[in-house]
């Protein structure tokens, strides 16, 4: 009888926000697969989960997944992890979760925590609708997206180090302009989190007066939509929290 593949998020920041469910689950797995063993180690001790694991990341996945699906279809539950969060969602995970799914295994997808959402829903703009655009390409393809980016009309969620914030934060304000609202959050769910709300130009003059750590979620308000008369419409104007005054109104 075949295993099955479990996909388990792990705590962003805080421990705490690990669930019972994904104890249970790594508890009972034959192996788990981790981003980085050492990293994962880390949080499997504070459970007491003494699971075996295997590295399992972006650099070894092609030469990898065909062993762990002859593994899963002999019969072990195994697990994947990333070093924080939900696997797939900018780590690795896709790539073994189509594979199992073309052979017919079936794959068990936890909830659990991802560092997008709060800072989404933080940020104070709209988010009924949204696009998750995670890590900006450095340099082959970076352009079209930030073009992209700057004609979405819903809101867009990036990915960002600290060391590079400020020039995306700028290349973003040539292309959606300077007043464009967006706010940036930093270090979730961990214990200097903090999000930044104002327009493009008022974030970029925070952060460098101000070199951010941590990781960072970008939310970029979407281009406001033409109304019938041909006018532009603010769709901000009541959702929009209002603009702060450097640097007191920023919330740190």
């Amino acid at each position: 009888m075949s295993g099955r593949l479990y996909i388990v998020p792990t705590p962003v920041g805080n421990l705490d926000d690990m669930a019972p469910r994904a104890i249970a689950t790594l508890s009972q797995v034959s192996v788990i697969l981790c981003e980085d063993t050492r990293t994962s180690s880390v949080l499997l001790r504070h459970f007491g989960i003494e699971t075996p694991c295997r590295s399992f990341h972006k650099f070894n996945e092609h030469t990898e997944v065909e062993g762990i699906i002859d593994a899963v279809e002999a019969g072990d539950d195994i697990a994947l992890v990333s070093d924080a969060g939900t696997p797939g969602i900018s780590d690795p995970g896709f790539m073994l979760s189509r594979e199992c799914r073309r052979r017919g295994i079936e794959v068990i997808t936890l909830p659990g925590p991802t560092a997008f959402v709060p800072a989404l829903v933080s940020s104070g703009l709209p988010c009924e609708r949204f696009c998750f655009e995670g890590f900006l390409p450095p340099k082959k393809g970076r352009q079209s997206r930030l073009a992209a980016i700057a004609d979405e009309t819903r809101t867009s969620v990036i990915y960002e180090s600290p060391l590079r914030l400020v020039k995306t934060l700028e290349q973003l304000a040539e292309v959606c302009g300077t007043d464009r609202p967006a706010s940036v959050s930093r270090e979730i769910s961990k214990l200097h989190e903090s999000t930044a709300r104002g327009t493009l130009a008022e974030l970029i003059d925070h952060f460098k007066q101000n070199p951010p750590r941590g990781e960072i979620v970008i939310v970029i308000g979407g281009k406001p939509e033409e109304s019938r008369a041909g006018t532009h419409r603010n769709k901000y104007r009541d959702s929009r929290p209002p603009e702060p005054t450097m640097p007191s109104e920023y919330n740190f």
